[in-house]
């Protein structure tokens, strides 16, 4: 009974098509940074995402402790996009 369900899971992880845009995370000890690369436009670009202060939190109105950075990674909705993870000093498991 679990098998046959995973079956059509398998085939269809197989059966992607091409990915438009494809990120590459590296994760750092205290930051993350991004590489986007859109397959269309041969547009690439790279950006680091730092972590708000407790501070900076505050002054900008918002409240979620160790989830808010100064960059956040947007990504369009229905697109194919592969993301890449790895990690450049820390194993982020």
């Amino acid at each position: 009974m679990i098998a046959a369900p995973s079956f059509s899971l398998l085939y269809s992880i197989d059966a992607l098509n091409e990915p438009k845009i494809t990120v590459k995370v590296i994760g750092h000890q205290w930051y993350w940074s991004y590489e986007i690369t859109d397959m269309v436009t041969s547009y690439d670009l790279a950006f680091d995402s730092y972590m708000l202060s407790t501070n900076d939190l505050l002054d900008a109105g918002k409240y979620l402790r160790l989830l808010e950075v100064d960059n956040r990674l947007l990504l369009p909705v229905r697109t194919n996009i592969r993301i890449i993870i790895t990690a450049a000093d820390v194993l982020h498991s």
